[in-house]
């Protein structure tokens, strides 16, 4: 097995040590995956007690055919290993790539690769707290003395992760602005200038997003557009190449004309 320390910008490795060091970051990585597995699938009933929660009224979701009850669970387990074992997948993708990346560069990426998994669980945590209860509320208690309202545990599981999957997804609005803004491709300006149209995309997301009632889109939009208000912040702090460039130039020449002065 090769080394799992990550190897530095100044290393030269072989194309077999990073075949090899390939081969372990991949076999630790569904290792993690395997291990969260097997701990979520010990604890199947406390996550479908979790899964359930969300439904108004105590409603219990209902299987039909022989082998669905055990499809579902086997498909709650895999998407909450995946959930578990995500920040570890990530650094074993940053630690093989390290190689390639200089001092600067890692600078730029390390808060990146902390921001998502972080992003990622606090729009999970939005979905399963604020927008599922209300998405199954509105959408349950629709024209209900029309129907015979009855829950399907597959069509309800699949309603549950694309949700929240799509809710983590959306929160890491923050690292595309600052990525777009850190490459140079938008200035934070030209973001804030054309605000309408940002608002005008957030809200055809909100719309393609897999709760399809007013109440979900409104949800969905609310914090899009409080992330994207904050990335301009956070994109201003931070500033673009060409400001990080004048800005050392300007210290360059500063530092250049005292020395000529002495």
């Amino acid at each position: 097995m090769a080394r799992l320390r990550p190897a530095s910008f100044e290393d030269r490795l072989t194309l077999v040590e990073h075949l090899d060091e390939l081969r372990t970051r991949i076999v630790v990585s569904i290792s993690a995956f395997a291990v969260a597995s097997a701990l979520c699938f010990w604890q199947n009933g406390r996550l479908l007690d979790i899964a359930n929660a969300p439904l108004p009224g105590g409603r219990t979701p209902i299987t039909f055919g022989v082998a669905e009850p055990f499809t579902t669970t086997v498909t709650i387990t895999v998407y909450a290993a995946i959930v578990i074992s995500l920040p570890v997948i990530i650094y074993q993708a940053y630690a093989y790539m390290l190689p390639a990346l200089t001092d600067r560069e890692r600078r730029v990426i390390v808060p990146f690769l902390v921001m998502v998994p972080v992003l990622f669980c606090a729009g999970v945590v939005f979905g399963y707290f604020v927008v599922l209860p209300a998405a199954t509320k509105f959408l349950l208690n629709f024209n209900q003395s029309q129907f015979n309202i009855q829950i399907r545990a597959k069509d309800y599981y699949s309603f549950f992760t694309m949700t929240l999957g799509a809710m983590g997804l959306i929160f890491q609005l923050p690292i595309g602005i600052l990525a777009v803004s850190r490459l140079g491709i938008v200035t934070p300006k030209q973001l804030a200038q054309n605000r309408r149209y940002a608002y005008l995309a957030i809200a055809v997301v909100a719309m393609a997003l897999p709760g399809t009632d007013p109440i979900s889109m409104l949800l969905e939009m609310v914090p899009l557009i409080v992330l994207f208000e904050a990335s301009l912040v956070l994109a201003r702090v931070v500033g673009t190449p060409a400001q990080a460039d004048s800005h050392t130039g300007l210290a360059t020449a500063d530092s250049t004309g005292v020395t000529a002065a002495n």
